[in-house]
């Protein structure tokens, strides 16, 4: 019997019915199912964050510039990094307690006060309460940790910038206000040069002045003689002047009389002038009418039958009346006119009679005014002769002032350099000391403190990138899913035909026929898994010609080692491939680093095969380094070869020897 024909007969064997049927297909879809459905589950956990539901508590009272608890809660909800919930404490605590919540965050009543405390007296830290419970969900706890961090350093990047800003904003104020006392020692010293010059021209002055005073003493005695003569004159220009102010009284007395008579005699001319208008405008008027009433009265006779030349004889007989007539009414107007000139002259005397009488009115009070002010005048001159006497004691105690200031303005003289030099030594330090402060404007000062306040950034390089959650645990659950695969194979798969070990003496022939059966049904198991790992989830591979070769590798490898178990061990070595799972489980580095194994399992993790199984599919999957691939795969040859030679050799010892086992019916089947 040939090696295809004992495969052949192994899998009729294993489709002989149709439960046979489903049982393989079950068998060989537990891959799939297992890998496939825990990495779908697992694809990008991280994406889905903002469905976990936490309880968010804002009690935090503010301050009087705001509320640092409500700015940063706000943050979190527009962020989504979870799916907050703002609460009360009471609702948190009961929430985080049944599980509706996974964990909460609490902002304390006083967290704005503790956070502005840097500024004060009493600094205190700011706390942000972080309530976990570990019944429902021990990675949410964990998770929530880091949220907490996260905010923390949110936090405290956002109080480092107010603070660096402020105090740059009070360095660029400090390098202002240095400026401003530079220019001011500047002139300092300007005005001490200046006073250096002044000083001695102070010294020159306060002589003069002392020469000046004694003159003043004497010419101020002379004053105080002449003012007191002053004085008695003008004791007697107050009297003439009371006499006169009496006089421009009486003056003032008559003209109003007089401006009242004048005022009388003007109202009378004035009805005398209007009268005589009215009059004349009559007289005029009837003179104009005559001929119109001549020829009017001419008509009427004509009309009446009259002879007109009679009429014109009788009428002729009229002419001398209206000449006469016209003579009154031209003596009238003429008369009406010299009444209007007597009446406007008469106006003119009541005028300037009126005139005449505000003015002595005025002269009247200038009069009284004068009388007064050399009254004044006369006890000013008295005050002033007084004041003249005691200048002259003034004078003499000037003098004596004027020479201690002479001395005085000397000792001033001979201080102002040292004043000069020390304000330029002040102006110095003071430009020495702004220059050491930069000059810089708002953006850059906004600029510095956002680097003070975050002074490191990350820079990621990553030589490769397995893209998301999911894809990361790939290569673990890919070479799990093989042994298991391969385990679960092995449950229907006879490692070797006992027909065959008796008909032939070929364990190479057998064993290779044993061998092959699992090995290509996991062959069919891993191209299944790869297709749902590559085309179903829709992870990256960037060698998947290479990791393809490593899963059907290491489902050969792992079915030499079972097939070698079930050789020599039979059942008890089928239950020391799960034994031999579980071990390769923990070892293989699958989700922490191995390096955080106990020792003992870490010195597993470099023997064990699923480990480098695991590291060479991540070097085919994320485009790592080929040569650590074909080191891994080197291995993994290695383990096959070695298991493969130990079946060949139980195979070798069947087919020479029957053992008891051998007779014995196995546990498991």
């Amino acid at each position: 019997m040939k090696v295809p024909q004992m495969i052949t007969a192994e899998l009729r064997r294993l489709t002989s019915s149709r439960m046979s049927v489903i049982a393989l297909i079950a068998l060989v879809c537990v891959p799939v199912i297992y890998g496939g459905l825990y990495l779908w589950a697992n694809q990008d956990p991280y994406a889905k964050l903002s469905e976990i539901p936490v309880a968010l508590v804002v009690d935090d009272t503010g301050a009087a510039d705001g509320n640092k608890g409500d700015d940063v809660a706000e943050n979190l909800v527009d962020a989504g990094t979870f799916d907050w919930h703002e609460v009360s404490s009471e609702t948190a605590e009961a929430g985080v307690a049944d599980g509706t919540y996974d964990f909460s965050v609490t902002f304390p009543a006083d967290f704005t006060t503790d956070l502005e405390s840097s500024s004060t007296d009493d600094p205190r830290k700011a706390e942000v309460l972080l309530s976990t419970n570990d019944a429902n969900s021990y990675l949410a706890s964990t998770i929530g940790e880091q949220a907490v961090k996260t905010i923390q350093t949110q936090i405290v990047k956002s109080v480092g910038k107010n603070a660096a800003i402020t105090f740059l904003d009070s360095l660029s104020e400090i390098r202002g206000k240095l400026a401003d006392a530079a220019d001011g020692a500047s002139q300092l010293t300007d005005g001490a040069a200046q006073a250096v010059d002044g000083s001695a021209r102070l010294a020159d002055g306060a002589a003069a002045l002392a020469t000046g005073t004694g003159t003043l003493a004497t010419g101020s005695a002379t004053l105080s003689s002449g003012l007191t003569q002053l004085s008695a004159g003008a004791g007697q220009a107050a009297d003439g002047a009371t006499q006169l102010s009496s006089g421009a009284s009486q003056l003032s007395d008559g003209a109003a009389q007089t401006a009242a008579g004048a005022a009388q005699v003007a109202d009378g001319n004035a009805a005398l002038a209007a009268q005589a208008d009215e009059l004349g405008a009559r007289v005029g008027d009837a003179a104009a009418a005559l001929p119109q009433a001549r020829a009017d009265i001419r008509q009427r006779l004509i009309d009446a039958g009259a002879d007109p030349a009679k009429v014109d004889e009788a009428l002729a007989l009229l002419d001398p009346l209206d000449t006469r007539i016209q003579e009154a009414n031209s003596t009238v107007q003429t008369t009406v006119g010299q009444i209007d000139q007597l009446s406007a002259g008469a106006t003119q005397v009541a005028d300037g009679t009126q005139q005449v009488a505000d003015a002595s009115t005025q002269l009247a009070a200038g009069a009284s005014t004068l009388a007064s002010g050399t009254s004044t005048l006369a006890a000013k001159t008295g005050e002033a002769a007084s004041g003249a006497s005691q200048l002259a004691t003034g004078a003499a105690t000037a003098a004596d002032g004027a020479a201690q200031l002479s001395s005085g303005a000397t000792t001033l003289a001979d201080g102002l350099p040292a004043l000069e030099s020390g304000a330029a030594e002040l102006r110095d330090g003071l430009l020495a000391g702004r220059d050491k402060i930069p000059d810089s404007t708002q953006a850059t000062r906004d600029a510095q403190a956002s680097n003070i306040a975050d002074p490191v950034t990350l820079e990621t390089g990553a030589v490769t990138s397995a893209g998301s959650y999911g894809a990361g645990l790939a290569p673990f659950f890919a070479a799990l899913a093989g042994w298991i695969g391969i385990y679960a194979l092995f449950l229907i798969v006879k490692p070797v035909s006992r027909r065959a070990v008796t008909a032939l003496h070929s364990p190479i022939r057998v064993t290779l026929a044993g061998w092959l059966t699992p090995t290509l049904l996991g062959a069919v198991q891993m191209s299944s898994l790869y297709l749902v790992l590559s085309w179903a989830l829709g992870f990256r591979i960037e060698n998947p010609a290479g990791m393809l070769g490593i899963m059907l590798l290491a489902s050969a490898t792992f079915a030499a080692i079972v097939l070698a178990l079930n050789v020599w061990l039979g059942s008890v070595g089928q239950f020391l491939g799960l034994v031999l799972m579980v071990l390769q489980l923990v070892t293989a580095g699958g989700t922490f680093p191995w390096q955080t194994l106990p020792g003992p399992l870490a010195s597993l993790h470099h023997v064990l095969p699923m480990g480098f199984v695991v590291d060479a599919l991540r070097q085919a999957m994320y485009g790592g380094n080929p040569a650590a691939a074909w080191s891994d795969v080197g291995v993994l040859l290695l383990w096959l070869v070695g298991a493969f030679t130990l079946a060949a050799i139980g195979v070798t010892r069947m087919t020479h020897h029957r053992t008891l086992r051998d007779l014995r019916p196995s546990l498991i089947g």
